[in-house]
């Protein structure tokens, strides 16, 4: 066989070979190019645009979350700080009275922190006492009645 002959046919073998890869590979970027138009919804952008635009639409997103972080922590500061605790202690302070006509109230925060009223009745007079307490601690010494309604109050 003539040298010319071998390098025809090895020639038109690589190019019959070269045509089907092309048409594989054509069949590829037309499958790859619905897929791209199914994810972007048939935008004129391309895939990295998309993703770009996405990190942008994350990074939004994780900016707003943090947002939200922020504000619920400034309102669990202001519901820590605000009146949540409350009872009502009501007992006789005297023998010769009854109906239980004399009662403590606490007011307080989630730390202990608020203000204990007294009211004490009598068949003639009625005395009103008001102690605060800080963290727990009262600068004058509570009442067994006042302990019970701070204790009440914080067992909510």
């Amino acid at each position: 066989m003539d040298l010319a002959l071998v390098v025809a046919i090895c020639a038109a073998a690589v190019a019959t070979l070269s045509l089907a890869a092309a048409a594989v590979l054509a069949r590829r970027v037309r499958l790859l190019g619905r897929g791209q138009k199914a994810i972007l919804g048939g935008s004129a952008a391309d895939v990295v645009d998309f993703a770009v635009s996405l990190q942008g639409r994350i990074d939004d997103l994780h900016r707003a979350v943090d947002e939200v972080a922020a504000g619920l922590t400034r309102v669990d500061r202001r519901v820590d700080a605000s009146i949540t605790n409350t009872s009502v202690v009501r007992y006789d302070a005297y023998e010769d009275t009854g109906g239980q006509q004399s009662a403590s109230f606490a007011f307080l925060d989630s730390h202990r922190t608020g203000t204990v009223i007294t009211a004490i009745q009598g068949r003639d007079y009625a005395r009103i006492y008001v102690k605060e307490l800080d963290r727990g601690k009262a600068a004058v010494a509570l009442s067994p009645e006042e302990q019970e309604a701070v204790q009440r109050a914080m067992a909510r």
